[in-house]
């Protein structure tokens, strides 16, 4: 077995580079297969601890994170160690928060801002990115130094 994501595997959006990454929602079961090496989880809350490194972004429900310059660092730092590492993006359902997280993502992989959340809905799943304030937090994503 490979010690990587596939393409084909639940969840798994490949971005421009060619580097996956998982999205998943939190309240489902974890898939089969592979688990991570790496997560970021995006809760209004602490999440309960996992058997692999994980970073915890304070990101409520529906709204979005509570600290723009760490959500940043911290999806830069995802996005990085995709090269090597099995990476997952997970919020509750999955879809919202995670799908802005994976548009951004997008961002800093070299798909232009205006075109993200459109590149993830069709590479992760069609109702990636919720709100039109998460939408918003996309298109500003890309012409944030922060």
């Amino acid at each position: 077995m490979s010690d990587k994501w596939s393409s084909a595997d639940a969840g798994v959006m490949r971005l421009p580079s060619g580097l996956l990454v998982r999205g998943r929602g939190l309240r489902h079961p974890l898939p089969a297969g592979l688990t991570p090496s790496f997560a970021v989880y995006l809760l209004g809350k602490e999440p309960p601890p996992v058997a692999w490194e994980a970073r915890w972004l304070r990101w409520p429900d529906f709204r979005l994170p509570q600290d723009r310059r760490q959500a940043r660092n911290v999806l830069r730092e995802a996005l990085e160690r995709a090269a090597d590492e099995r990476v997952e993006i997970a919020c509750g359902g999955g879809r919202g928060r995670t799908g802005t997280a994976l548009a951004c993502m997008a961002v800093l992989d070299g798909v232009p801002a205006d075109e993200a959340v459109a590149y993830t809905r069709r590479h992760y799943h069609p109702r990636a990115v919720e709100t039109p304030w998460q939408k918003r937090f996309v298109l500003r994503f890309g012409d944030d130094d922060t």
